[in-house]
């Protein structure tokens, strides 16, 4: 196999054989480059090491075949020099934990030789949940803290509020808290740390809103709707998806944050809303949804990506 070409897409990324190709994004990615005659090369973030001063990571070139049951096929394991690639994507999912951010440490170290999305900088610097207090003003009543009496307060006033952890991902440990429960407060910030305390949005059961952004762009938008009983709108946790606008509050505010998150080198990003209100998720570290979108539409932002990128 000749590699020399520099036709290389790297993808740093969760095991393969625990992604679902039917909703995954890196797979969809990855599928429609491959069709450019790319080479894909996958590694997982604990592969990925600075030996003699290069940044290399073990893994294996894979082929993806979204007709056969099996949806990749490993052609060669390797340890490849990254900078022998055109481009590289960072792609695993949160906890956003000490190998995160290492793994943007080391890629920092090779960003201007090779194209990295999204940048590792700027991964590391804006927080998924924390970025979005500058946006306050287009969110619900939201706070930001780990002092109980703060959110004792913040409970008093707004009755019914959501708890999240600040570094979570996928509706996992979130918490809606209909009468003050002082030990569960407490466990949960002495698990977390600073913790998101947001005013609960009864509108969640018609479903929340999901932005695609794409150079700054906005590309679509769907809607997910939590299972009965449910005020999670993950496709994780069962979320149905449907097509979906944005009204015109919600067409401004996207357009203001992909305009900002263009400035902060952040190439592909989502955006969610619930009730026409930001739910204070900029999800950056490895935005999903495109291959649903697509199935739902018709509409292929895979091909976007790439021709932004003009891959």
């Amino acid at each position: 196999m000749n590699y020399m070409t520099n036709k290389i897409v790297a993808i740093q990324g969760d095991i393969p054989s625990k992604l679902n190709p039917e909703t995954d994004t890196s797979i969809f990615l990855a599928n429609e480059i491959q069709n450019k005659r790319y080479k894909i090369f996958y590694y997982e973030p604990k592969n990925l090491s600075i030996i003699n001063s290069k940044v290399v990571a073990k893994g294996y070139f894979v082929t993806i075949n979204y007709n056969k049951k099996k949806f990749y096929e490993i052609l060669e394991k390797k340890t490849l020099e990254l900078v022998k690639c055109k481009f590289i994507l960072i792609r695993q999912n949160p906890p956003f934990n000490l190998e995160y951010i290492s793994t943007t440490y080391i890629l920092d170290s090779i960003k201007t030789k090779v194209k990295i999305i999204n940048d590792p900088t700027s991964i590391r610097s804006i927080s998924e949940k924390l970025y979005s207090s500058k946006y306050q003003k287009y969110m619900p009543n939201t706070l930001f803290t780990q002092d109980i009496n703060e959110i004792k307060a913040f409970f008093k006033k707004n009755k019914k509020v959501i708890l999240k952890p600040i570094h979570g991902y996928s509706g996992n440990d979130i918490h809606l808290l209909t009468r003050f429960k002082s030990n569960l407060v407490k466990r949960f910030i002495k698990k977390n740390g600073h913790i998101m305390c947001q005013k609960f949005l009864p509108k969640i059961n018609k479903g929340d809103k999901r932005v695609f952004v794409i150079n700054g762009k906005l590309c679509g938008v769907i809607s997910r709707i939590p299972k009965k009983g449910s005020f999670l709108s993950n496709m994780s946790k069962g979320a149905k998806v449907v097509n979906t606008k944005l009204t015109k509050v919600e067409n401004q505010i996207s357009n203001l944050i992909a305009k900002d998150l263009k400035k902060e080198s952040i190439f592909f990003a989502g955006i969610d809303f619930i009730d026409q209100k930001l739910s204070g998720d900029i999800n950056i570290t490895s935005p999903t949804g495109i291959k649903t979108y697509y199935d739902i539409s018709g509409i292929n932002l895979a091909k976007t990506f790439w021709k932004e990128l003009k891959a």
